[in-house]
């Protein structure tokens, strides 16, 4: 039975709290939409615009969400997470 070094299972939690975290706002933002979709349709079908409605906008808006939430969990893993288990790498390696 092989054991799994502390600081690995330290950087595996790490990644483990901001992907559970930023996957479960996803799963907010959407079916918060959909929630919307299928009970405030009166509220959807205000009109900001010509054309653009408050539904057309949060539709888009929720699009955004998921690339935005993409670009938190990129720029978390270069800023730190990357060079942790580089780290964690070079420490396993024999001399």
């Amino acid at each position: 039975m092989t054991t799994i070094d502390p600081t690995v299972q330290a950087i595996a939690a790490k990644r483990w709290k901001i992907a559970l975290t930023l996957s479960a706002l996803m799963l907010v933002i959407y079916f918060g939409f959909i929630l919307l979709v299928a009970f405030g349709r009166s509220f959807l079908s205000i009109l900001l615009a010509p054309g653009l409605s408050v539904g057309i906008l949060l539709g888009a808006l929720t699009i955004v969400s998921c690339w935005v939430l993409c670009l938190i969990y990129v720029a978390w893993a270069n800023r730190g997470y990357d060079e942790e288990v580089a780290q964690a790498l070079r420490s396993r390696r024999p001399s």
